[in-house]
């Protein structure tokens, strides 16, 4: 992904992949052929499709906590409800492995907000700045 980082668009409101989906993540088509790695040596969760990589989650650990930094996805991949697929399955791979996450990216922020069953993956002491109290 490092090569053609250049081309990515970094998402920043939910409005700019949603594609008309509601931060569900179940728009594409091929939704059972998106494969999420964890590139832990650039720090990015990387979400490929058919073999290609189409968007990516910076991320940065302290500890057992995961910052959440910036999603960006491909020209090409957007509209698809990649970025919350990848969102989503990031959030559910750290609950797994019981970290927790902070989140500064406004669109996983956004994420969050929609999705408050991933409440409890969110670190108590640093949830992030963009997101919002779901009974905490």
């Amino acid at each position: 992904m490092a090569s053609n980082a250049e081309d990515m668009i970094t998402l920043t409101s939910a409005e700019q992949d949603l594609g008309g989906s509601n931060l569900s993540g179940a728009t594409a088509p091929d939704a059972e052929d998106l494969v999420i790695t964890d590139n832990s040596e650039l720090g990015i969760y990387e979400a490929a499709i058919g073999g290609r990589t189409a968007a990516g989650l910076v991320y940065s650990k302290v500890g057992s906590r995961v910052i959440l930094s910036a999603t960006s996805v491909f020209p090409e991949f957007r509209g698809q409800g990649i970025a919350a697929r990848l969102i989503g399955g990031v959030l559910d791979k750290l609950r797994m492995q019981g970290k927790t996450a902070t989140v500064r990216c406004p669109f996983a922020a956004a994420f969050v907000n929609a999705h408050p069953e991933y409440a409890d993956v969110l670190d108590p002491a640093f949830p992030g700045s963009h997101t919002a109290e779901h009974g905490h």
